[in-house]
């Protein structure tokens, strides 16, 4: 496979993405608007270091939120820089922490073998709770009870702490289920896709070596989609940030749309609060758009309280007017 020299890869960026590919060290926010270029951004800057400044690719952690984010990724590095592309960590959270937590479970009780439980596998464990307590799960269904469960894991809360916080009938009977679930799940020596975060972090926090060893793994770390980060996530990034704070975080609080599922827009917010030092990046030309619809996107969003300013623009002229079409339902 032909690998691209390294002009070639600043050639085709305009001057906000080759900004921001450009930087090195210390924290960096990009502001993503809609299509305007950022698995360009993300893709390059990887080229990037490892080309110009010659970092290993498995000193990056590039973390995505889908599998075919990830798989996009991989495809477009290799084309840039041909095999050892492969080395880089580019993964989605919970694949990215299952492969560290292999190496660090036995410190929390689990052997490097243990299973990942599928969606149907995790309620079926918690009808099982239900049963050993005597519920009916009618009245509390399996799927609402692991919601419940998935949440708190979410935010870094374990059975106990749980427990402490109950103040409903229902509450109790979650933390009931949940200090069980984790047993039954401890006992067959598997994990859950939230396990996957909460173990690592745990792991990240009780031991100082275990710390040590991904802060100095992971010298660069890149996450896309960082308005939709959660606790968990969150805190996984500050823990393996270490000294250096080398976090490169793309998004956009434009397109924040999962708070329902945990995501905290305050995450991306408070990006310089949390990262002294940090500087931000906003990417504003879009290439999918014209600006008679970029002119209309601006003036909705403009109106949101929390965000982070932009101002699309379009290069591919001003299109049709934007129309409204009343059609039945």
């Amino acid at each position: 496979m032909s690998v691209a020299p390294h002009e070639d890869l600043l050639a085709d960026l305009n001057p906000a993405q080759r900004e921001a590919v450009l930087h090195v060290d210390g924290p960096l926010l990009v502001i993503a608007g809609a299509g305007s270029g950022k698995t360009r951004v993300l893709t390059h800057r990887v080229a990037h270091l490892i080309r110009a400044h010659g970092v290993r690719p498995n000193e990056i952690l590039a973390i995505t939120f889908t599998n075919k984010a990830a798989g996009e990724m991989r495809e477009r590095l290799e084309k840039m820089l041909g095999r050892q592309a492969r080395a880089a960590w580019i993964l989605t959270f919970h694949a990215a922490c299952g492969r560290m937590l292999r190496r660090d479970a036995e410190r929390l009780g689990y052997r490097s073998t243990f299973t990942i439980y599928d969606q149907a596998d995790q309620v079926r464990v918690v009808r099982a709770c239900l049963e050993d307590l005597g519920v009916d799960p009618k009245r509390f269904t399996p799927r609402g009870i692991h919601n419940q469960i998935s949440n708190a894991k979410n935010q870094l809360i374990g059975p106990d702490e749980y427990m402490s916080r109950v103040a409903s009938f229902y509450d109790k009977t979650v933390a009931e289920v949940y200090e069980r679930y984790q047993r039954r799940l401890i006992t067959s020596n598997a994990v859950d896709f939230d396990d996957m975060l909460m173990l690592t972090v745990e792991a990240l926090e009780r031991f100082p070596e275990v710390r040590a060893h991904w802060q100095h793994t992971f010298r660069y770390i890149l996450v896309d989609e960082y308005q939709d980060t959660n606790h968990a996530q969150y805190r996984l990034l500050q823990l393996l940030a270490g000294e250096e704070q080398n976090v490169f975080a793309v998004g956009d609080p434009d397109q924040s749309v999962y708070g329902f599922r945990g995501a905290d827009i305050n995450n991306i917010l408070d990006f310089e609060r949390d990262f002294p030092g940090a500087h931000s990046i906003a990417l504003e030309q879009n290439y999918r758009s014209t600006n008679a619809i970029l002119g209309s996107a601006n003036a909705v969003i403009e109106n949101n309280r929390d965000r982070k300013p932009k101002r699309l623009f379009s290069e591919l002229g001003q299109g049709e007017p934007v129309s409204v079409v009343e059609v039945e339902d």
